[in-house]
């Protein structure tokens, strides 16, 4: 894949890139505080970049796009189709480029293609890898999808693990509420890029992913219990969308690729 320098802050965005920023980044701000740490990993990178941080709140996408505006790493998002439906935010979200995600339609390799087309264009593209808020009853990581990792060794940009803390605070998971008040601490680490020259030569079949995917939860988790001071558990949650959750899978082609 062509190597183009990364996208800046200061290069052209966008209208209503610009204007989601200049609305948002004094809210987030002064309404939170912060602590992040590791984000020159995301400059020093000279292109394109995907970014895959744990998710345990609706508050979190702003947690970590703040964390990658920081970073002089405008960040573009693979988001659920549903989202660029909502009333006003989701044509302000389409039309600053962000990523839809069709699961489960004919559309689906589309979100696949346009990020790709993404990270040859030197952006850094954040993929949720669990695919949704974690349903682990402590908010630890659960096991990845597949999304994050195959644009990895597809377009052999780096993986970057990114774990973020303090979201849940002002949004619990799957709750409507906005919690501000004491000011709440988001904090932010981002890791080394995770090694997945093992899997170089391997095909992009499940198992491959799954193995990527361990090594890029494995990553991300080490970040969050740093940031926690906690031992994460033993065992991952494995959520499935039949509504069924249990440890982690005995076969890896149990899950399938997203």
């Amino acid at each position: 894949m062509t190597r183009v320098p990364r996208v800046r802050r200061r290069q052209r965005l966008g209208a209503s890139y610009r204007f989601a920023v200049m609305l948002l980044w004094p809210i987030m701000r002064f309404v939170v505080t912060w602590d992040i740490r590791g984000g020159e990993r995301l400059t020093d990178e000279p292109d394109g970049v995907i970014a895959a941080p744990n998710h345990i709140s609706w508050f979190d996408p702003l947690v970590v796009a703040y964390a990658m505006w920081s970073a002089d790493r405008p960040p573009r998002f693979l988001a659920k189709e549903a989202v660029f439906r909502v009333p006003v935010i989701g044509r302000i979200i389409a039309n600053a480029r962000q990523i839809p995600v069709y699961r489960e339609t004919k559309d689906a390799a589309s979100a696949v293609r346009d990020a790709l087309s993404a990270l040859q264009q030197g952006e850094c593209v954040v993929v949720y890898p669990e695919g949704t808020i974690t349903r682990d009853p402590a908010l630890w990581p659960m096991t990845a999808k597949t999304g994050a990792v195959r644009l990895a060794l597809m377009s052999g940009r780096p993986l970057i693990p990114v774990a973020q803390w303090g979201a849940q605070e002002v949004m619990r998971p799957y709750r409507k509420e906005f919690r501000i008040l004491p000011r709440k601490e988001m904090r932010v680490r981002v890791g080394a890029p995770v090694d997945l020259s093992s899997l170089a030569d391997r095909p992009l079949d499940a198992r491959t992913l799954a193995d990527g995917g361990d090594l890029l939860m494995d990553a991300i988790t080490a970040l969050l219990a740093e940031i926690r001071g906690e031992q994460p558990p033993a065992d991952r949650m494995v959520f499935r969308r039949d509504g069924e959750s249990a440890g982690a899978p005995d076969d890896p082609k149990r899950e399938e690729p997203q």
